[in-house]
C-alpha cells in the first residue's frame, strides 16, 4: 500500500483483524454541548476502548499484517497510548514488546505499558526522540519489527475502523472533529467516512503548543515545530509524517488549534457534564467546539472523537483545582493579623459566618513585611461562585484583615 492506495477496503480488512478484541465504543449524547454550540453534538467515547485509547485499532492491524515476521518481537516509540496498544497487541499474539518513551511521559502510561508486559525505556524529551531510539533498536535487532504510531498504512487503516463504526452509529452524520498528533487517526477516519459519504466534513484539532500540521500543509512538506510542551501529551508530535500529511491534505477539510486553557476547561467540562475522564489529547475536539475554534454542523449531527482517557490523576486534580479557582468556587486569601491568641479564631469565625468552607490554613512568617507582633495566614476556601467569593474577600478586608506587603 502507499498513500494513494489506502482505501476503504483496507479499513474493512483492519476491522477484521481487530474483531473480538477492539470494542465498539459508544456514542453519547451531550445536551449541554449541543445547546452551547447550536447544533446536535454527540461524543464518540473512544476513551472507553481497551487500553484507554483508539491506538489499539492500528496496533492490531499492523501486527496482523506483520504475521510471523514479528515472532521475535516488536518495538515502538510513544508518549504512552501507542505503547500500551502495541504491548496489548503483542501480548495477544504472544510476542515480546520493547517500548521507548520520553522522560516526561505520564507515570500512569508508563506503568500501564509495563503492566501489559512491555519492556520500557525512558529516553529524550519528546515522542520524536523516542521514535528515533526505537528505530535504532530495530536496526540493531534486525528480527524485531518496528511499529510506527502513525506513519504506516496498516496503522492508518486500523484507526479508520473508528470511522466505520460512526457510519453505523450516526445515520445523519455531518461533521466529525478529530484530535491530530501524527495524523493517523484523522486520516484513517476521513478515508472511511468520505469513501462512503463524501459530504461528511472531517475537522482535525491540534494543541497550539505543538501544532505542526498547518505549517506543514502550507509548506507542502513536513515541517517540525520546536516545542512539544502541552497537557495534550498524546498528540505532542513535533513533525507529521509524509504519508499522513499527504492523506490529511487529500481527505481532511480543515485543521485548527486550541490553546492550553481551552484544553484544560474541556477536560473539566467532560468530567463534570458527561462524567467522562478524558486526557488532554482526547479533549481537544471538545475544546475546539467550546471555544468556537470550529462550529457544530448547522444540519445533521456533529461527532466529537474523545480519543483517549489515560490521564495521570495528579494532572486531572490540578486541572480541576484550576477550574474551581477560575469559576470562583475555590478562593485563596492572604491576610495579616496580630500574633496573639484568638486572632486566627476570630478570622475563621468570620469566614464561617460568611458560609465559606475552610479547606486549608497555613501560617506564613517569611517573605512579607510584617511587624514583629504580626503573622500572615493563607486560607484556602471553598465558595459558591464568583459573587460569593467577592463577598467573602470584601468582608474580610472590611474587618481589617489586610493583605501583608511582600518584602522587596
Amino acid at each position: 500500500m502507499n498513500s494513494i492506495a489506502i482505501a476503504v477496503d483496507d479499513v474493512h480488512r483492519a476491522a477484521e483483524a481487530g474483531a473480538g478484541i477492539v470494542r465498539e465504543t459508544p456514542v453519547l449524547s451531550t445536551r449541554t454541548l449541543s445547546e452551547r454550540t447550536g447544533g446536535t453534538v454527540l461524543l464518540k467515547a473512544e476513551n472507553l476502548q481497551r487500553t484507554g485509547s483508539f491506538k489499539l485499532r492500528g496496533a492490531l492491524s499492523k501486527l496482523n499484517a506483520l504475521g510471523d515476521s514479528c515472532a521475535a518481537g516488536v518495538v515502538t516509540g510513544s508518549a504512552g497510548n501507542h505503547a500500551q496498544a502495541v504491548a496489548y497487541a503483542a501480548r495477544a499474539r504472544g510476542v515480546p514488546c520493547h517500548v521507548f518513551m520520553p522522560e516526561s511521559a505520564p507515570i500512569a502510561k508508563v506503568e500501564a505499558a509495563r503492566g501489559l508486559g512491555a519492556e520500557v525505556e525512558m529516553v529524550g524529551a519528546s515522542v520524536d526522540d523516542a521514535l528515533e531510539a526505537a528505530r535504532a533498536y530495530a536496526a540493531r535487532n534486525e528480527r524485531v519489527a518496528f511499529v510506527h504510531p502513525f506513519e504506516d498504512p496498516y496503522v492508518v487503516a486500523g484507526q479508520g475502523t473508528l470511522g466505520l463504526e460512526l457510519l453505523e452509529q450516526v445515520p445523519d452524520l455531518a461533521r466529525v472533529i478529530v484530535p491530530v498528533g501524527g495524523g493517523g487517526l484523522v486520516s484513517g477516519v476521513a478515508i472511511a467516512l468520505k469513501s462512503a459519504q463524501p459530504a461528511i466534513q472531517v475537522i482535525g484539532v491540534q494543541a497550539a503548543s505543538c501544532a505542526p500540521v498547518r505549517g506543514s500543509l502550507d509548506a507542502g512538506k513536513p515541517v517540525a515545530v520546536q516545542s512539544a510542551l502541552t497537557i495534550a501529551d498524546g498528540i505532542a508530535v513535533k513533525r507529521p509524517g509524509e504519508l499522513t500529511l499527504s492523506l490529511i491534505e487529500r481527505w481532511v477539510d480543515d485543521v485548527v488549534a486550541v490553546d492550553e486553557d481551552e484544553v484544560a476547561e474541556a477536560m473539566v467540562f467532560l468530567l463534570e457534564r458527561a462524567k467522562l475522564v478524558v486526557e488532554g489529547a482526547g479533549a481537544v475536539g471538545a475544546a475546539a467546539l467550546l471555544s468556537g475554534r470550529t462550529p457544530a454542523a448547522p444540519d445533521g449531527t456533529t461527532v466529537v472523537v474523545l480519543s483517549g482517557g489515560n490521564v495521570d490523576p495528579g494532572l486531572l486534580g490540578e486541572v480541576a483545582r484550576r477550574h474551581e479557582s477560575q469559576a470562583g468556587r475555590r478562593l485563596v486569601l492572604l491576610a495579616s493579623l496580630p500574633d496573639r491568641p484568638g486572632s486566627l479564631a476570630r478570622l475563621l469565625a468570620l469566614v464561617g459566618e460568611l458560609r465559606a468552607n475552610l479547606l486549608d490554613v497555613e501560617h506564613i512568617r517569611e517573605g512579607f513585611d510584617l511587624h514583629v507582633r504580626e503573622t500572615a495566614v493563607q486560607l484556602v476556601l471553598e465558595t459558591r461562585g464568583e459573587a460569593h467569593a467577592r463577598r467573602v474577600t470584601e468582608s474580610v478586608r472590611e474587618a481589617g484583615y489586610a493583605e501583608p506587603r511582600a518584602v522587596r
